[in-house]
C-alpha cells in the first residue's frame, strides 16, 4: 500500500504526529467502549438486585401464609380435640350429680380387679339406696328431689378417699368402689360413717338429712367380677333395708349373720318389736271387723227368717177357724219343694195331734219374736287415765323410731268409764297408730282427755297429711280411706277407724273426725259416758 502523497505546494505531515492522532482516536474508542461496558455492568447489577429482592419477598410472603395456615389448622385441631374430650367425658359423667356413671365405674372396676389380682389385694363395693326417697319427690317435687341427690353426691364424695370412686348407679342408688381394703370391717366402718354423714342436718340449706341402707360385697370373697359383686351388694342392701332404716349389711350376713354394732342392734330390736305389735294390732282389727260383718249378716239372715216365720204363722192363724185347715195345710206342705223336707216330721205330728198342734200354733203366732231394741253393754269400771298411760308406753317405741313427739294432757283424778280394758286399749291404740302412720317423721301428736259434763272427751290431734273434705264422710266405713293415704308409710287396709267406731258405739259413746284439708292435720274426738262420781270413786278404790 503506498502512502498518500500530500498535495503539491503543501508540506509533508509528520509521521509521529500522525501516530499520536491515531492513538488518541483509538483511546477515545476504548473509553467509549469502557463507558458502555460500565453502563451494562451497572444495568446487570441493578437487574440482579431487583430480581433477588422480588424472589425473597415472595418467599417471605409464602412462608408467612404457611405459618398462618399452620396456626389456624392447629387451633382447629385443638378445638376438635377439646370437643371430643368433652363428649367423651359427658358420656361417662352423670349429668345431675357430676359423678361417674355406670359406664365409667365398670371401666374403673375392671382396672381395679386386674390390679388387685396382680398384687393379691382386696376390693370392696358399697351399694347405697336412700330410704323413702319417693316420698320426697311426691310430697316436695322433683326439683327438691334433684337437689337432695346433688347434696347426697357431694357428701359421699367428701367422705371417701381420692383413690375411691363414688358413682350414681341410677335413681336414688349409689355405688362406692374402695380400691384398698384389708378386711370386711373396714368397709363396714366406712358404711357407718356414710350413714352418719347423710343423717347430719344442714339448716343453712334446709337439709334435714337422709337415711339410707347399704349393702357390702368384697373381692374376691363374694365374687371375682364386677357384675357378681354388684348383685351381691344389691342383695345385702335389701337385707339391710328389711332390718330397718339407716342400716348396713355385708353379703356374708345373708348366710351367716354377724353381730351388728350396738346402735344398729337396738334399731333392729325396736323395729322387730314394732312390727310384732303392728301385726297383732292388725290381726285384732281384722277379727273385730270380720266379727262385726259376720254378726250383721247373721242378724239380717235372722230377721229375714223371722219375717218368713211370722208370715207363715199369720197364714196358719187365719186358717185355724176351719176344722179341716190343719189337714189342708199339711197336704200343702207335703207338696212343696225338697227344700222343706225338714218340715215333714212336723206335718206328720200336725195330722196325728190336730188339737194340740193348733193350740201350739196359736201360742206361737201370739208370741212372734221381735228384734232386740238394743245391745246390752258388758264390761267393768275402768280408769281411762291408767289406760292412756299404758297405751302411751306401748306406742313409745314406734313414735321414737319415727322421731315423733307425743304430748299428753289428762284431767286430774279418776276418769272411770264402763268397759273392758282390752277394748279401751285397742280403741286408743288405733287412734294413736292412725295419727302416727299419717304424720311425717319428726311431726307432733297431741292427746287430750278432759271431763265435759257427764262425758269423757278424748281428742287426738296430728300434723299429718290431713283428710280431703270429700273423704271425711266415709272415713269410719270399713276399708274407707282418702286416696292420698294409700301407700303412705306402708300399706294400710283401712279397718282401724271402723273398729274405733264400733268400740265407741258399743260403749254408748260417739266419735267424729275433722280436718282443715290436705296437709293440715286431722283431729279425732271420742266422747264416752263417765260413771257417776260416787260409783267412780268406789270403782277406783276397788281397783286400787
Amino acid at each position: 500500500m503506498s502512502t498518500p502523497q500530500p498535495p503539491q505546494g503543501m508540506p509533508a505531515p509528520d509521521p509521529a504526529q500522525r501516530a499520536r492522532e491515531d492513538l488518541e482516536r483509538v483511546e477515545r474508542k476504548v473509553e467509549a467502549a469502557r463507558a458502555v461496558l460500565v453502563r451494562l455492568l451497572q444495568d446487570v447489577v441493578v437487574a440482579e438486585s431487583q430480581l433477588s429482592n422480588s424472589q425473597a419477598q415472595r418467599i417471605v410472603e409464602a412462608n408467612e401464609q404457611l405459618v398462618l395456615a399452620a396456626l389456624h389448622h392447629q387451633a382447629e385441631a385443638e378445638t376438635a380435640a377439646l370437643a371430643l374430650s368433652e363428649v367423651a367425658q359427658a358420656a361417662e359423667i352423670d349429668a345431675l350429680t357430676q359423678l361417674p356413671n355406670r359406664t365409667l365405674l365398670l371401666d374403673r372396676f375392671a382396672q381395679a380387679i386386674t390390679a388387685a389380682r396382680r398384687r393379691g389385694g382386696r376390693l370392696a363395693l358399697l351399694f347405697l339406696d336412700l330410704d323413702d326417697f319417693k316420698q320426697v319427690n311426691d310430697s316436695r317435687g322433683h326439683a327438691v328431689g334433684d337437689a337432695v341427690l346433688q347434696q347426697v353426691a357431694r357428701r359421699l364424695r367428701a367422705a371417701v378417699r381420692e383413690v375411691d370412686t363414688v358413682s350414681r348407679h341410677g335413681g336414688d342408688e349409689f355405688l362406692i368402689l374402695l380400691t384398698e381394703v384389708s378386711q370386711r370391717d373396714d368397709a363396714a366402718h366406712l358404711a357407718e360413717k356414710l350413714l352418719a354423714t347423710l343423717a347430719e342436718p344442714e339448716p343453712a340449706q334446709q337439709w334435714a338429712g337422709m337415711s339410707a341402707s347399704i349393702g357390702i360385697s368384697l373381692f374376691p370373697d363374694d365374687g371375682d367380677d364386677a357384675r357378681t359383686l354388684i348383685e351381691r351388694a344389691d342383695a345385702a342392701m335389701y337385707l339391710a333395708k328389711r332390718q330397718g332404716p339407716g342400716h348396713s349389711a355385708s353379703h356374708g350376713e345373708a348366710a351367716a349373720p354377724q353381730p351388728a354394732p350396738p346402735v344398729a342392734s337396738l334399731q333392729a330390736r325396736v323395729l322387730a318389736e314394732q312390727q310384732r305389735r303392728n301385726a297383732q294390732l292388725q290381726e285384732a282389727n281384722e277379727r273385730l271387723v270380720l266379727a262385726a260383718l259376720g254378726a250383721q249378716q247373721l242378724q239380717e239372715a235372722a230377721e229375714r227368717a223371722q219375717q218368713r216365720q211370722a208370715e207363715l204363722l199369720a197364714a196358719v192363724n187365719a186358717e185355724l177357724s176351719d176344722p179341716h185347715a190343719p189337714i189342708r195345710l199339711a197336704t200343702a206342705m207335703l207338696g212343696r219343694a225338697r227344700i222343706d223336707e225338714p218340715l215333714l216330721p212336723r206335718v206328720q205330728a200336725l195330722i196325728a195331734e190336730q188339737t194340740q198342734h193348733m193350740a201350739r200354733l196359736v201360742a206361737a203366732a201370739a208370741a212372734t219374736p221381735r228384734a232386740d231394741a238394743g245391745k246390752a253393754q258388758t264390761g267393768r269400771p275402768t280408769d281411762m287415765a291408767a289406760v292412756i298411760r299404758d297405751v302411751e308406753a306401748g306406742c313409745r317405741l314406734q313414735l321414737e323410731l319415727r322421731q315423733q313427739r307425743l304430748a299428753l294432757t289428762v284431767a286430774a283424778g279418776p276418769l272411770v268409764v264402763h268397759g273392758e280394758p282390752a277394748r279401751l286399749t285397742l280403741l286408743l291404740t288405733n287412734l294413736l297408730d292412725n295419727a302416727s302412720k299419717y304424720t311425717a317423721d319428726g311431726g307432733a301428736i297431741r292427746l287430750d282427755a278432759a271431763r265435759r259434763g257427764g262425758e269423757l272427751v278424748i281428742t287426738v290431734d296430728d300434723e299429718g297429711i290431713g283428710i280431703a273434705p270429700a273423704a271425711l264422710p266415709g272415713i269410719f266405713e270399713p276399708f274407707g280411706q282418702d286416696s292420698r293415704a294409700l301407700g303412705f308409710n306402708g300399706v294400710s287396709v283401712g279397718i282401724g277407724l271402723p273398729v274405733v267406731r264400733a268400740l265407741v258405739q258399743d260403749l254408748g259413746g260417739s266419735v267424729g273426725a275433722d280436718s282443715a284439708g290436705p296437709g293440715r292435720g286431722t283431729r279425732f274426738v271420742v266422747s264416752l259416758p263417765l260413771m257417776p262420781q260416787g260409783l267412780a270413786d268406789g270403782a277406783a278404790a276397788v281397783a286400787g
